[in-house]
């Protein structure tokens, strides 16, 4: 079979993700990766601008980590949950040498939607009676039942109302740019914090607070730097948990392990996956204090799958561990970063459809708007849901077909590289985005 029958075969008897069936017709077939791009069967080159869904940190093809894989293959692929081996003792090693203090304990699971299911379950059994948890609504937290629920985007409108957990309520986001008070910084007194306070005193029996320190898909929106400090003593002064989700912000995508070290602040409880293998296996976890571990001793700890603690998934974690401390010592990820933020703010002083340039480390967005004096955006939220047209989903398929892979989402794009990524392959990248954002500037008011 060919590269056409290929994706004629997995079309038609696979579901595409997250979209209108119609528009699984014509992927592209990728036949192969290296560094920080990835071919066609024609041997066409893209250069990966969002490291695929923004997991693959290491890049591609890293061959430190697919000879653990091998070596783990050979050793010990699958053993249950209530066995302990090798490969997963070494994975427990590794984690705990990058953790910071006080956070020791894990559930080990395949994705950070089950990663998500975890901390959800933990919670509500630590704090029980207390059971409600505040999200937010620009946040997205998995496609399993609590993670859907916790998730603020329209991917949730369509699970509901199977997909509705009890409990959850919506939070104002820490948006700047959009400010859901229409105030402005730093006069605001950081009102999207302080209405959490509000939010618990007036919902009564909210276990958890449960957020993205830096939000992904929804905007890569990077808080004030009062906000998480104050959201940190808000759950304290209210005997509520704080849960940060650092399932796409984590591993060095914003220049540290974990983006929460960045304020100095410790959750209770958080959540990764993606970058704790660059993506080359899956693995999800769901990191609690040793406090939160004890309370089970004596309790029924409720929750656990076939897959979890797969040792051969387990295996390439170690080996990314140490892949990341050979690479920050290089320098080369710090100083890409650097490069990285200066080339796009350079396309916000050229281009008028650029609302916000806004991120930090590999991971930023840039928001596209009809009208920089208004803000009014290209497309909103129910354009979404309906399925309309999405221009920034027009512009991302032009530079498809110029050799950039870029994730975008209702009005913005999303620009985290691998960080093994150069400063002539961002140049590379930001010289496709700047020629296809003409377009954009075409419609503007």
């Amino acid at each position: 079979m060919g590269a056409a029958d290929d994706v004629k075969l997995v079309t038609e008897h696979t579901y595409g993700t997250w979209r209108a069936q119609k528009d699984w017709s014509k992927p592209l077939y990728v036949a192969g990766a290296k560094g920080s791009h990835f071919y066609d069967d024609k041997n066409n080159r893209y250069l990966d601008f969002s490291s695929q869904l923004m997991c693959s940190n290491l890049g591609h093809g890293n061959e430190a980590i697919i000879s653990a894989i091998c070596d783990g293959a050979k050793t010990l692929p699958y053993v249950g949950p209530s066995f302990v081996s090798d490969l997963k003792a070494k994975a427990v090693k590794s984690l705990l040498s990058v953790m910071p203090e006080g956070l020791t304990q894990f559930f080990l699971s395949t994705s950070g939607t089950e990663a998500n299911e975890a901390a959800v379950k933990i919670a509500r059994q630590y704090k029980a009676p207390k059971y409600k948890i505040i999200s937010r609504y620009r946040s997205y937290h998995g496609s399993t039942g609590a993670g859907i629920a916790l998730t603020g985007d329209p991917r949730r409108w369509f699970a509901e109302p199977v997909g509705k957990l009890p409990g959850v309520v919506f939070a104002p986001d820490a948006y700047c740019y959009r400010c859901p008070f229409g105030l402005n910084y730093p006069e605001c007194d950081i009102r999207c914090a302080e209405y959490v306070d509000y939010m618990i005193k007036e919902e009564g029996n909210v276990a958890a607070i449960f957020i993205e320190p830096v939000v992904g898909t929804n905007g890569i929106i990077v808080p004030p730097k009062e906000y998480l400090p104050r959201l940190r003593e808000i759950a304290d002064e209210n005997g509520v948990l704080l849960i940060l989700d650092e399932v796409m912000s984590g591993w060095y995508r914003t220049g540290k392990c974990f983006s929460f070290e960045h304020w100095n602040v410790k959750p209770d409880i958080f959540t990764t996956a993606k970058g704790c293998t660059g993506a080359y296996t899956p693995v999800g976890v769901t990191v609690t204090t040793g406090d939160i571990k004890d309370f089970f001793n004596e309790r029924f700890f409720p929750h656990g799958h076939t897959y979890a603690m797969h040792p051969l998934s387990l295996s390439a974690v170690p080996a990314a561990v140490k892949e990341y401390e050979k690479l920050f010592a290089t320098g080369l990820p710090q100083n890409a970063s650097a490069h990285l933020e200066k080339r796009l703010n350079e396309l916000a002083e050229r281009h008028k459809c650029v609302g916000e340039v806004r991120g930090i480390g590999h991971f930023w967005a840039v928001e596209i708007v009809q009208d920089r004096k208004t803000k009014k955006p290209f497309n909103t939220k129910a354009d979404k849901a309906a399925l309309k047209p999405l221009l920034v989903s027009e512009l991302t398929k032009q530079m498809l077909n110029h050799g950039l892979w870029l994730i975008s989402w209702i009005s913005h794009f999303i620009i985290a590289p691998p960080l093994i990524i150069t400063r002539k392959e961002i140049d590379e990248g930001i010289d496709i985005f700047d020629d296809v954002l003409k377009e954009a500037d075409k419609k503007t008011d």
